[in-house]
């Protein structure tokens, strides 16, 4: 009996696995890339930030020109995201007990005790949240394609995975195509003091895993990609 029901209970989990990714517009990642399900391509820049306000007037008149440039010069769409989460000091403030009672020098334990103490009394006052800032950017096989407007439309609505699954070359010159965009953006950005890097398999994962688990938790970090069971089947 007891057998019977842990195998049903195996069951119903594995089926609200499967309910869930069923939602889910990811097929996979891969060299940094996510692929959709409808053959669709994205990467992530993260992107730093600038303090506009200190800005003297002159500054921010030609931050916002090159800025009114850069978007002016676009002729594909992006994204910009911004990802707020609630920080977690819980871990932070139990290693630094741990550094304070290892502490011998008298003078140093009592400053971290004190510290402490101050960073307690900021987590329960305020919330302190922590900001990341993205630009996604998309490419479609469809843009590839010549065709008449008809035969491109019902492309949009046609999965692409088989000619993803069928032809590792020719998601090279995908690739290859939403680097461009990627090298126009960095470009294109790099002049109002903005640096920015591409997040990588691992990153992404990372990122996407936060964004479907929104609770506040201290980043904790992941296994490595290499030892993560990625499904491999559409370029095997």
């Amino acid at each position: 009996m007891t057998e019977k029901l842990h195998s049903k209970d195996l069951i119903k989990n594995k089926k609200k696995s499967e309910s869930t990714q069923k939602f889910l517009d990811i097929e996979e990642i891969k060299d940094g890339i996510v692929i959709l399900k409808n053959g669709a391509l994205r990467m992530v820049l993260m992107v730093s930030s600038i303090n506009f306000e200190l800005k003297s007037i002159e500054e921010q008149d030609a931050i916002i020109s090159y800025y009114q440039n850069f978007l002016n010069s676009l002729d594909f769409p992006v994204q910009i995201q911004i990802n707020s989460r609630k920080v977690n000091l819980n871990n932070y403030i139990a290693k630094l007990q741990k550094l304070s009672r290892e502490q011998t020098n008298e003078l140093l334990h009592l400053q971290m005790e004190d510290y402490i103490e101050y960073i307690s009394n900021i987590g329960k006052m305020t919330d302190i949240v922590n900001k990341n800032f993205y630009i996604v950017v998309p490419f479609s096989p469809v843009e590839n394609q010549k065709g008449t407007i008809t035969q491109r439309i019902f492309e949009i609505f046609t999965p692409k995975r088989t000619i993803l699954s069928q032809n590792k070359k020719q998601f090279e010159v995908y690739k290859d195509q939403i680097w461009q965009r990627i090298e126009h953006i960095q470009y294109g950005l790099n002049g109002i003091g903005v640096r920015m890097i591409p997040l990588n398999t691992q990153e992404l994962i990372e990122l996407y895993y936060s964004i479907y688990n929104p609770d506040p938790i201290e980043k904790l970090g992941m296994a490595p990609v290499e030892k993560i069971a990625i499904n491999t089947s559409l370029y095997g």
